[in-house]
């Protein structure tokens, strides 16, 4: 999993209130106060098997199920109970060397794995940074370019073109102008998302593979600027990160 892992609960301990998304996940919004339910832990079980064959280990499934477990044996919650409105999505995005698996819970990313393909030690391929922000784009294409967003880009733009100055008129540039305009805005729909600022992204930067020092900087770019110091779900930093994953799987010759 690249994204940092969720946080199980104990279930030898009684919440003083029920285990809320936002304990066990990085997620904001009205799913943040709401209490992790039986149902919505089934959904996550019954979509994973479907993805994968069985539930991913400590996975996303798990730490739900622990949680609404806890919450029902408190009797906070019933074993009918779903507070999800949107449900469960697991998406599928194909890059060279496997697949990024992206799960969402009401329409937030809370868990991202590598599935690497069959062939991948064999491949000559791999994914450069172009690809890595297209498939940021792809997941999370809808949010909003923020200012941790448009730091881990410039971070990026860098790492693919080696010149630490902003390309006028490049992604970099185009992502801290639309984080700027963003700042002033309210409504969600006035917005610049990311699908705006990232698309064109392979074609356009050099083909620089993605490796492990890349990932970190992009990383530390988008800690630093983000006012909770950490990453967003499916986000550049975690594109990255599931990038150099992958490319370290892939026998580049």
């Amino acid at each position: 999993m690249s994204q940092e892992e969720p946080r199980r609960p104990r279930e030898g301990q009684e919440p003083r209130g029920p285990i809320k998304y936002d304990e066990v996940f990085n997620v904001s919004g009205g799913l943040a106060s709401k209490a992790v339910a039986p149902q919505d832990a089934a959904m996550m079980r019954s979509a994973e098997t479907a993805a994968f064959g069985s539930t991913q280990p400590g996975g996303q499934a798990e730490v739900m199920r622990s949680a609404a477990r806890i919450n029902e044996r408190a009797g906070l919650v019933s074993r009918g109970d779903a507070t999800a409105d949107q449900g469960v999505t697991i998406i599928g995005t194909e890059v060279p060397g496997g697949r990024i698996i992206t799960e969402s819970l009401d329409g937030q990313v809370v868990g991202q794995y590598v599935q690497v393909a069959a062939e991948a030690t064999t491949q000559q391929g791999a994914i450069t940074v172009g690809q890595a922000l297209e498939a940021t784009m792809q997941t999370i294409g809808d949010k909003p370019v923020e200012l941790s967003d448009a730091a881990a880009i410039r971070e990026a733009e860098m790492r693919a073109t080696g010149s630490n100055i902003v390309i006028q008129g490049g992604y970099a540039a185009s992502a801290q102008s639309a984080a700027a305009y963003n700042t002033g805005m309210i409504g969600h729909a006035d917005k610049i998302k990311l699908r705006d600022v990232l698309a064109g992204a392979s074609a356009a930067l050099p083909a620089k593979v993605v490796t492990r020092q890349d990932a970190e900087a992009v990383v530390n770019a988008e800690r630093r600027n983000s006012p909770q110091l950490t990453t967003h779900p499916g986000g550049v930093a975690e594109s990255m990160e599931t990038a150099a994953t992958l490319n370290e799987n892939v026998n580049i010759k």
